[in-house]
């Protein structure tokens, strides 16, 4: 069977025993992604959170990681980008094998921990569409991993 879109594990966790994303209801849209080892994170402090996974998607479409709605409220945690953008192109980069972050923040006075196996954010495919006039992106191959087109 070809492979559409979902989700692979990287090599670096290929012996972690992470789960694969999934719906958790038949008309969810985003798939439940989870903390690939336990962070500790202190009052103000950004960090990037490892899934241990990367995803595969058709083009002309994209991977879009939303904050679980709960995570402000019960967890003092936003997703610091407010939206992650994962390009098809990021899939087995050479850099970090297109592994996917989450970057949180923590926005309250203490400490908290985000467990292994923990469910922090949803990503969600979708289609996106390109402008018919000039379009000036580089039509090269992405050679890095995270943040690499905006150096």
């Amino acid at each position: 069977m070809e492979k559409v879109r979902g989700f692979e594990v990287v090599t670096k966790y290929k012996n972690a025993r992470l789960h694969l994303p999934q719906r958790a209801t038949k008309q969810a849209a985003g798939y439940d992604i989870e903390a690939a080892e336990r962070v500790v994170l202190h009052s103000g402090e950004i960090k990037l959170i490892s899934t241990g996974i990367k995803a595969y998607m058709q083009a002309g479409e994209v991977l879009y990681m939303y904050s679980r709605s709960s995570n402000p409220h019960k967890k003092g945690l936003v997703l610091i980008n407010s939206v992650g953008v994962i390009d098809g192109d990021y899939y087995n980069n050479p850099n970090n094998e297109g592994e996917m972050f989450m970057q949180m923040r923590n926005i309250t006075d203490h400490d908290v921990i985000v467990e292994k196996g923990e469910r922090v954010c949803q990503g969600v495919f979708m289609p996106f569409l390109i402008a018919d006039a000039d379009d000036e992106a580089d039509k090269s191959d992405r050679t890095g991993g995270f943040g690499s087109t905006g150096k």
